[in-house]
């Protein structure tokens, strides 16, 4: 789902719980009703303990946005799909190494937390490469020698850390180690011609004279093992020289290992791995997976590690939770509904055929407006609407009854807005019309922004239709566009695969509307509303409503046609 994902804080790479949100949803390019009924029925969920939270699946138009400010209201999330996305199954990681910590470290880090792979990131915590327990594996079969650390900028705090070694004669132990790891083994000879200066020298429990003879050979370092006992003149010798003497209880094997465990991890990590971004569609980075197949992927967000992507954890992720106002009709809800978990359906629309996976509560009423059943839910729940949502929930009604002309509004739409006009502190008749006349105008809109307002897909018989509505004072600003909003409308049906585009320019002062219409079958237009429909508009006095005036002399249409 396309939301912004954030950082938790969690002491290792696990699901961090929290409570599922529960989306309340209108249809897409939302009217005022579908924008209004979202924030209202939130509400009452919240007030019944869900967590619930007010979503949007288009752009607010002008008359909502008014009826948004006057009640100081912000708009709902703009949720543009609810398409599993990386964030959803996004594991919260706050284990992470440096790349210049070394592999004991790394061991210790993944043993400590059961881990596979750990992010790594530099000293500004910017994401640099991704280490796994199999390349530590791949190390551990490499050591078949002592290996070169001059090469590996490998510290002397390094190795005092990894062989817990009392530091009897110090150092800079910052400076980088530049010879080799030698084991002092057989005889002085042996010795001589085996060390090197600057190399780091492992050695047992020894005769002063054969630690002195090591020391003159200018190594940098002399580590002695198993608590081996080291002299006063040894140690004198050393500090002549400014060379390290370490003493550390580990046998010389041991330490040899773990000296080659000093190695930083940037060593052996993955640089410039796969990364996935919160928004992500998970069906675009499974062919990635397939193609990679690591155990686990790093997530950044603005470059920066927000988490861990497992594949052990894609197949199935939660599905958002949804519940769906003033629409119940698959074309007409937000994209992805298919791979969400509807949990309730609250409309005043037709049945229209949204499928769900088990039985979910709805609630519908052939009343003219949504934003009226949610109200009256709050009542009957014993739940007081604060002013501001009083104010929205009458909005929706003035908007979708047309100030009460619409032959959609009943008795009990116009008493719950003189109730919520009460609650609101306003006058019904004086804001009505400031609203209409708001979102009245179509300012700068495009034909094409026209064309698509308040857009509503229908399946009527065998054909797919769009009907779009806006509402005006003077329909002649509208009318006057005429060729260019068919031209609009006949661009959707191509590109989209629709059979009909509809655009009601009604006219709120006359009560009527003029039908604009371009596709096919235009007959379905003339036999719906007995017109002549050659043309590309007709006139329809007395028509305010979509759902009651439109729609069903079209359904019936559809049947006499095939009878035919």
């Amino acid at each position: 789902m396309n939301e912004t994902i954030q950082q938790k804080v969690t002491p290792s790479c696990v699901s961090a719980p929290a409570p599922r949100k529960v989306y309340v949803i209108g249809h897409k390019n939302p009217d005022t009703d579908s924008i209004c009924s979202a924030i209202g029925y939130a509400h009452l969920k919240q007030a019944l303990g869900f967590n619930a939270v007010p979503a949007r699946a288009g752009k607010v138009n002008a008359e909502t946005k008014y009826a948004l400010d006057y009640f100081h209201v912000e708009q709902p999330l703009l949720l543009s799909d609810l398409y599993p996305r990386v964030k959803d199954v996004t594991l919260d990681c706050k284990i992470v190494v440096k790349q210049h910590d070394t592999l004991r470290h790394l061991g210790e880090v993944m043993r400590g937390h059961d881990l596979k792979s750990v992010p790594v990131t530099d000293s500004k915590g910017i994401l640099v490469g991704i280490v796994t327990v199999s390349d530590l594996a791949k190390r551990y079969f490499q050591e078949l020698s002592m290996q070169d650390l001059s090469e590996m900028r490998v510290r002397y705090r390094d190795i005092i850390a990894a062989t817990d070694s009392e530091v009897l004669v110090s150092g800079n132990e910052s400076d980088f180690i530049k010879g080799k790891i030698r084991i002092a083994a057989g005889s002085i000879k042996m010795i001589q011609d085996t060390v090197e200066k600057n190399d780091i020298v492992l050695v047992g429990d020894r005769h002063d004279e054969t630690l002195i003879d090591i020391v003159e050979q200018g190594i940098s370092c002399l580590i002695v093992t198993g608590n081996g006992r080291v002299s006063a003149d040894v140690i004198e010798a050393a500090e002549a020289k400014h060379i390290f003497v370490l003493s550390t209880p580990y046998d010389t094997y041991t330490v040899a290992r773990l000296i080659n465990q000093c190695v930083p991890i940037r060593r052996i990590m993955h640089q410039d791995p796969v990364c996935f971004k919160p928004l992500d569609l998970l069906s675009d980075i499974k062919g990635t997976m397939e193609e990679t197949n690591y155990r686990n992927y790093p997530v950044l967000e603005n470059g920066r590690l927000v988490g861990l992507v497992s594949r052990d954890n894609l197949m199935l992720p939660e599905r958002d939770r949804v519940i769906l106002v003033d629409h119940n009709e698959r074309g007409q809800a937000v994209e992805g509904i298919e791979e969400a978990k509807i949990l309730e359906i609250i409309d005043h629309h037709r049945l229209g055929g949204i499928q769900t996976s088990e039985p979910i509560f709805t609630h519908a009423e052939p009343v003219g407006c949504t934003a009226t059943i949610v109200a009256n839910m709050h009542w009957q729940n014993d739940v007081d609407i604060p002013a501001s949502i009083a104010g929205l929930l009458l909005s929706a009604i003035l908007s979708d009854t047309v100030l009460f002309k619409s032959p959609t509004c009943t008795p009990y739409d116009k008493k719950t807005a003189e109730r919520l006009a009460e609650i609101a502190g306003v006058d019904l008749q004086e804001y009505g019309m400031a609203m209409l006349k708001a979102g009245s105008g179509i300012g700068d809109m495009t034909p094409a922004e026209i064309a698509k307002n308040d857009l509503k897909e229908f399946q009527i018989g065998d054909y797919r239709v769009i009907v779009s509505q806006i509402s005006v004072m003077d329909p002649k600003e509208v009318m006057d566009l005429e060729p260019q909003l068919i031209e609009a409308m006949q661009n959707i049906c191509d590109k989209e695969g629709f059979d009909l585009s509809l655009v009601m320019v009604t006219d709120i002062l006359q009560e009527a509307t003029y039908l604009l219409f371009t596709g096919s079958p235009k007959t379905l237009i003339g036999e719906a509303f007995k017109k002549d429909a050659s043309g590309t508009h007709i006139y329809l006095p007395g028509v305010m409503s979509r759902k009651k005036q439109v729609i069903p002399p079209l359904s019936e249409a559809v049947k006499r046609i095939g009878k035919n």
